[in-house]
């Protein structure tokens, strides 16, 4: 058989049933096994997709313009790609795996586009948002493991809408509000003032908002508060809590609620407004959050990637010893 050099054949004669196996031959000569791996699977899921759709050029077209339209709707403060997995179930998906949380460990939820690493720090009690507009609200937490021991020191990321449902980098004028970084106490508690969330659409002026249209979707999310926790030795945790009586906690355009990240606000009693210093009608929120320890949570994951593994029969795969992921076995 006709040989280039470092073994690889001559990619000659190509057709629609030996594309494949020569794809995935040119691409494994890399020192990186994951990506190997990665690539692997990829090529072979992308090409049964064109072969099970009987995709014509024209539409590979459309979908190659679309993709560079969402990257040129990309920002700073914007991550269009972002939104796209989000709206495709793509980026709970890839939580859910990276992060196996049974009961009692709080369940995660997604990022989402707004994100940004600028968070000014808060302290107990501090607003989070300054909006007048807003329904005041006071949010009670706690953080403590699977056996009901509180965490301290817990790095706590929260980020939130304006009542109009806007985030703060969504305006020109550059002012950070609605978000913040603070830390559990020796308890595990935090809490801070804010508004009662309010639902909102996710970006529709862009690429992904007109894929939306197309499929005859509603791009509303129903009110949530963002919150990403991390600590050195704990799984870290981004979820959100979501409020039960938002007329979209059914359908959420990002598929990011869970039942058990639902809340429900109430009035806060006289000595909540006294210990706290809030006034009366302030709406309270409480959660208790639980964390899994590092280890634990890559155990789960391990079992469960050996499980990803199994499905895929036997080749020639293997977990990293290091990061628990599949590769490919190169022994």
């Amino acid at each position: 058989m006709e040989c280039l050099k470092d073994g690889v054949q001559p990619l000659k004669d190509l057709t629609t049933s030996n594309i494949t196996p020569n794809t995935i031959l040119t691409n494994s000569h890399g020192p990186n096994p994951r990506l190997t791996f990665v690539l692997e699977r990829l090529v072979t899921h992308l090409h049964d997709f064109a072969r099970e759709t009987c995709l014509n050029t024209r539409e590979w077209t459309v979908g190659i313009d679309f993709l560079t339209e969402v990257g040129k709707k990309c920002t700073d403060t914007r991550q269009e790609f972002i939104l796209l997995s989000d709206i495709l179930g793509l980026s709970l998906l890839v939580d859910s795996i990276a992060h196996p949380r049974p009961p009692p460990a709080t369940e995660g939820s997604v990022l989402g586009p707004f994100h940004t690493h600028d968070h000014p720090p808060l302290s107990a009690g501090d607003f989070l948002s300054h909006d007048p507009q807003g329904e005041p609200c006071l949010v009670l937490c706690s953080i403590s493991d699977t056996q009901g021991t509180p965490i301290s020191d817990v790095e706590i990321d929260i980020w939130e809408t304006d009542s109009s449902g806007h985030y703060d980098v969504q305006y020109e004028s550059g002012r950070t509000d609605g978000r913040g970084v603070m830390h559990s106490d020796k308890d595990g508690k935090f809490w801070f003032k804010g508004i009662v969330p309010v639902s909102y659409q996710v970006p529709n002026d862009g690429p992904v908002g007109k894929l939306l249209a197309l499929l005859r979707r509603h791009p509303w999310r129903p009110a949530h508060i963002h919150i990403w926790m991390r600590k050195e030795g704990w799984d870290g945790l981004v979820t959100a809590l979501y409020i039960s009586s938002d007329p979209h906690i059914t359908s959420d355009a990002v598929f990011g609620v869970k039942s058990s990240l639902c809340v429900t606000p109430r009035p806060a009693c006289s000595s909540e407004q006294q210990t706290y210093n809030v006034h009366e009608g302030t709406q309270v929120i409480q959660y208790g959050f639980v964390l899994m320890g590092e280890e634990d949570a890559r155990y789960l994951r391990d079992e469960k990637n050996r499980e990803a593994m199994a499905r895929l029969g036997k080749g020639k795969w293997k977990l990293d010893g290091e990061e628990g992921l599949p590769i490919v076995d190169l022994d």
